[in-house]
């Protein structure tokens, strides 16, 4: 693709004010657009090397406010080029975007390892750093350290070693996860039989008919499809929810409830297979990446000086070492495990009522949890999902925050470009302060499995920062993987849906309602990611309160709240099955800290052999033999959380314990709510990445976190 296909005068990328311009960007116009700001980045930075060493004693304004002009552009360019590759991917935009991945990452390296830079921000910190603010003083530490782990201090054959590591890993990390995306778009089971869809609620049949009619619009015969249908037929049929063809996906909102509920145990057992087989076959295999990129960070982490990448991850994150996260996993591995047997065991007399004689396998476990489920608490996912439709859901949250904040969110939908139609704008405004516009975000809700990586994630558009001597707003993306609407139903959302949003809005929310004017460490950048849970985690909780819920909910045809019968039976299920959660997240962590500390990827044992011997204390039932959960596995990957999945479980603790706070104040009790909510936006939200999250959490709280409020919530104690 040659840099001439866009026209450097009028490419949207090259925009550095407003908003991105969503509507016109197009593969051909990026790398064009990168390849500029990548030689004016590298033409400011020559001159701001060559100045610096000159100054003996450098000012903020010598040296950082010329940083953050040489990123601005990146902001305004490559960011959005990176959103899009998760929300809106496609064959152009990924042979554009790894066309120029390789450049970015070079000059990043080149940035970091500035020994000019280094030198000035050293002097900086000895000669004036106990003068600066708590954020610059912040953004100096993490300068230095960040250059550190960039290998500023490597030279010769190990500096050129680390740089190729670095671009290596760059294209590892974007293979996988396009891989995994592949992978989960190519498999579909189409179900043609009445028997083979028993059980299957109406929303599930309803979507996977839709599925199969937008999979039936587009263009046959790709070799790439991994079909299996029981009536060749059924591919030139139009479905409908009663009469099918129905096409089930590895997507979130499809798979899981059909686990759930699909009678056939023949066929959960192949959705199954296939939802832990993804990427691991044929050309998606991410097998050998795994073990190229263990290595490779392994190489790294020694060329830096540390024993494990494990050690390079946690210098960068609140918990003091490898020895305190395995801690919190042995505290919570031994509250767990033998509750969790007990959930096992809560199965098999309810499988043999059933009918089935034969032991239970994994394909059964989701089945048969969610039939206990039903029959302990009275009540289905279906008998909720009326009561949430995205709007009412919206306008709760929004009343919500309000009240805990002091903060409304109006839409601004047409105001601005989106990149899809089902995007939403909204502008955030300070309520208790005349209605002062602070922040704005985009939301994309629905599950898009063609061209969206699943899962649900916030990230930065725009960070608040000082632009010539005014406040730029931050602004967010809000990513969400939700039942998209059905014909003219709108988008009826599952309970953990409703979470979902919820906890995503929690990271939105520190990343717009932070205070601090240094993009460095406003919002959620400059904070440890074993922190930047906090506010997420702490979210979910008002999903079980029931002012709340009466709020954000009511029934898409009569508008009828959640009733309090089933809104009784919700919060008594809360912790349902706790115990066996809490093991598979802690599998996933502690799987992740042994590969990326204990493991020697040279070794004859495999990363699969570590995730079945981790299995062997944190699964009650063993994973199958085939089980390839690891290629799939993004979040440590391809994801930014490599050494750092405990940071969900780390977190969760700060997060139990701050919901604490409202909880001792008096749920019921609005204003002193309402205060304990000022005192949380003016603390955990507002002061970003300006201090050490335990002296914002202490501010917060005025103790350090208990972690038996974890383990209290989660009915372990």
């Amino acid at each position: 693709m040659p840099d001439s296909s866009a026209d450097i005068q009028d490419n949207p990328l090259l925009l550095t004010e407003g908003l991105p311009r969503y509507d016109r960007i197009r593969p051909e116009h990026i790398i064009s657009a990168v390849r500029q700001i990548l030689s004016d980045a590298e033409r400011q930075l020559t001159e701001l090397e060559t100045s610096l060493p000159t100054i003996d004693l450098p000012s903020w304004s010598d040296l950082f406010t010329p940083l953050e002009r040489i990123d601005r552009p990146f902001d305004y360019a490559w960011k959005p080029v990176t959103h899009l590759f998760g929300v809106l991917n496609s064959d152009e935009l990924r042979t554009a975007y790894e066309t120029v991945l390789p450049e970015v990452v070079r000059f990043g390296l080149r940035a970091s390892q500035s020994r000019p830079i280094y030198e000035a921000v050293k002097r900086m910190k000895e000669q004036s750093g106990a003068t600066l603010t708590s954020a610059r003083q912040r953004i100096v530490d993490q300068r230095l350290l960040s250059a550190k782990l960039s290998g500023i201090n490597l030279e010769g054959e190990k500096l050129e070693r680390f740089n190729a590591i670095a671009e290596e890993l760059s294209k590892l990390c974007t293979d996988f996860s396009n891989h995994v995306l592949d992978a989960t778009k190519a498999f579909e089971l189409i179900l043609t039989q009445p028997d083979e869809v028993a059980g299957l609620p109406p929303s599930l049949l309803q979507l996977a008919a839709q599925s199969f009619n937008q999979a039936s619009a587009k263009k046959p015969g790709s070799e790439e499809a991994n079909a299996t249908t029981t009536d060749a037929t059924a591919l030139t049929q139009t479905a409908t929810p009663e009469a099918g063809p129905w096409r089930i996906t590895l997507d979130g909102p499809i798979v899981m409830p059909f686990l759930q509920h699909c009678r056939r145990r023949d066929l959960r057992e192949t959705v199954y297979r296939a939802f832990i087989s993804r990427a691991a076959s044929g050309k998606w295999d991410n097998s050998e990446n795994i073990t190229r990129i263990l290595r490779l960070k392994r190489e790294k982490a020694e060329l830096l000086g540390f024993q494990s990448f494990a050690e390079v991850s946690l210098a960068e994150k609140m918990a003091p070492g490898v020895a305190a996260v395995e801690e919190m996993f042995e505290t919570l591995l031994t509250a767990s495990r033998r509750p969790a047997e007990k959930d096992l065991e809560d199965l098999t007399p309810l499988a043999l009522a059933g009918g089935q004689t034969e032991p239970l396998k994994h394909w059964d476990i989701g089945f048969w949890a969610e039939r206990l489920r039903e029959q302990r608490y009275d009540y289905t996912d279906e008998q909720m999902r009326p009561y949430f439709p995205l709007p009412r859901v919206l306008d709760g949250l929004f009343a919500l925050l309000r009240k805990l904040f002091g903060i409304s969110i109006r839409a601004a939908d047409g105001e601005v470009s989106v990149w899809h139609p089902d995007v939403r704008f909204f502008r955030v405004f300070d309520a208790d302060n005349g209605d002062t516009p602070i922040a704005a975000f985009f939301l994309d809700p629905y599950s898009r499995p063609e061209n969206k990586r699943g899962g649900a994630w916030m990230d930065t558009c725009l960070s608040r920062r000082l632009v010539e001597g005014r406040v730029e707003l931050p602004v967010a993306h809000l990513v969400c993987n939700s039942t998209p609407p059905i014909g003219e139903t709108p988008s009826l959302m599952t309970f953990r849906e409703v979470e979902t949003l919820f906890h995503e809005f929690g990271h939105g929310l520190q990343h717009m309602l932070t205070t601090v004017n240094e993009a460095d460490a406003a919002g959620i950048s400059g904070i440890e990611r074993d922190a930047v849970e906090l506010p997420s985690q702490f979210m979910e909780n008002w999903c079980y309160h029931r002012p709340t819920i009466r709020e954000l909910s009511g029934h898409y045809q009569t508008g009828e709240p959640l009733p309090n019968e089933l809104f009784a039976k919700l919060t008594a299920a809360r912790n349902f099955r706790a115990a066996s959660m809490m093991l598979r997240q802690l599998h996933f962590g502690m799987t992740d800290m042994h590969l990326h500390h204990q493991f020697d990827p040279k070794s004859s044992e495999s990363p699969f052999d570590v995730q079945r011997r981790i299995a062997e204390r944190t699964s009650v039932l063993p994973p199958l033999p085939e089980d390839r959960m690891l290629c799939s596995f993004q979040h440590i990957f391809s994801g930014g959380y490599a050494a750092g999945y405990y940071s969900y479980k780390w977190a969760e603790v700060l997060s139990a314990d701050a919901f604490s706070a409202f909880e001792e104040a008096g749920l019921d009790n609005e204003s002193a709510v309402s205060a304990t909510g000022r005192r949380f936006r003016d603390t955990v939200l507002s002061l970003g990445g300006s201090q050490h999250p335990m002296d914002v959490f202490r501010a917060f709280r005025g103790r350090n976190p208990d972690p038996l409020s974890l383990l209290k919530q989660c009915g372990l104690v």
